[in-house]
């Protein structure tokens, strides 16, 4: 009997059970509390969901019309760093409506935030201690974007480094050297720049001259070498001045010439005047050797004809001595001395 009692138990167990469990199913699918409870939880979820979309594309307008209105504004216009500058700081905003959002939404889930931002905090700060260079350098090179310190094509130099910038990044700064070398700085250590690119430059070349060559000649000659020197190098945009003696020494002095040129050009300019100049000097040599050549050979054609007439002279005066001693002459003429006399 009681075995009997045992074993209609165990076949009532499973009964209830799947009575139980069929029950609470069936009290889950019913429950209109929870399901209401889920459905506004999933449409404060789409609420929230499409207010960060719209406040990311409403902020991405600004960034764009901002920067639009930036580039408008200026006269060196580089459109790749405006875009730069317009897409990190969209990267920035989309980021921290992101997170605020999917914050918003565990909340809606009855997840407890405290622990999991502690946590995040503490990630953060044992990143930022061992990545404080790296921050640094992504810190600068948003300054040096965003302030418009140089961009990409400006000659640059920072340091002991000098070339022209091929890329700005947000870590670092890529120089390309007039021989060639590739320069890559990290922004951080970027402290002090000069760059060459945004004003005009000025070309200063000195000109040596011997002492013995007249002033106002010399100045006259340079003068005259550099009209038109706009039109033979268009990086001049006016005529130069020459600004008189610069130094002066026992043999020489030093005539200085400057002029405007375009924003690094300075290089071209001052070989352009360099050449004018020496061309003209080189003219004025060859025309002064002539000239000295020419009077050479007139003196010594005057020395020439003065010689022989020198020796003509002589000549006749050793013939009239020559004359005045021959005996036999001397008698002649003695003779026909007396013959005059005689018929008078």
């Amino acid at each position: 009997m009681n075995k009997w009692m045992l074993n209609a138990e165990e076949h009532t167990d499973p009964l209830k059970a799947a009575y139980t469990l069929s029950d609470k199913v069936w009290e889950f699918f019913t429950n209109t509390e929870m399901w209401a409870n889920v459905l506004f939880s999933g449409l404060r979820i789409l609420i929230i969901f499409i207010l960060t979309r719209v406040i990311i594309k409403v902020v991405s307008k600004i960034i764009d019309r901002s920067m639009e209105r930036e580039t408008r504004g200026r006269m060196l216009v580089n459109s790749r760093r405006f875009s730069t500058v317009g897409g990190l700081l969209k990267n920035v905003v989309t980021f921290i409506c992101n997170f605020v959002m999917i914050m918003i939404i565990l909340a809606e889930f009855n997840f407890n935030l405290g622990p999991l931002l502690a946590g995040a905090g503490v990630v953060g700060l044992a990143i930022g201690f061992g990545a404080q260079s790296l921050v640094k350098d992504v810190i600068t090179g948003f300054f040096i974007i965003f302030e418009d310190q140089f961009a990409v094509g400006d000659v640059i130099q920072t340091g002991t480094y000098k070339g022209t910038v091929e890329m700005i990044g947000l870590r670092t700064t890529r120089l390309l050297s007039t021989t060639g070398e590739v320069h890559i700085i990290p922004n951080g250590t970027i402290i002090n720049v000069t760059n060459y690119s945004l004003a005009n430059a000025l070309a200063v070349v000195d000109v040596p001259v011997k002492i013995e060559r007249g002033l106002e000649a010399t100045l006259s000659l340079i003068g005259e070498a550099l009209v038109g020197i706009e039109e033979r190098n268009s990086n001049v945009l006016a005529y130069p001045n020459i600004l008189g003696i610069q130094s002066m020494s026992t043999s020489e002095y030093v005539i200085r010439v400057a002029a405007n040129c375009l924003p690094n050009a300075r290089d071209s300019a001052e070989r352009q005047i360099q050449s004018d100049i020496k061309q003209a000097l080189e003219k004025q040599t060859s025309l002064e050797a002539a000239k000295a050549e020419q009077e050479a050979r007139e003196l010594a054609g005057r020395v020439a004809m003065a010689e022989a007439e020198a020796e003509a002279l002589e000549a006749a005066r050793r013939a009239r001595e020559t004359e005045g001693n021959n005996p036999r002459r001397q008698i002649a003429a003695a003779q026909e001395r007396e013959g005059e006399e005689g018929e008078e």
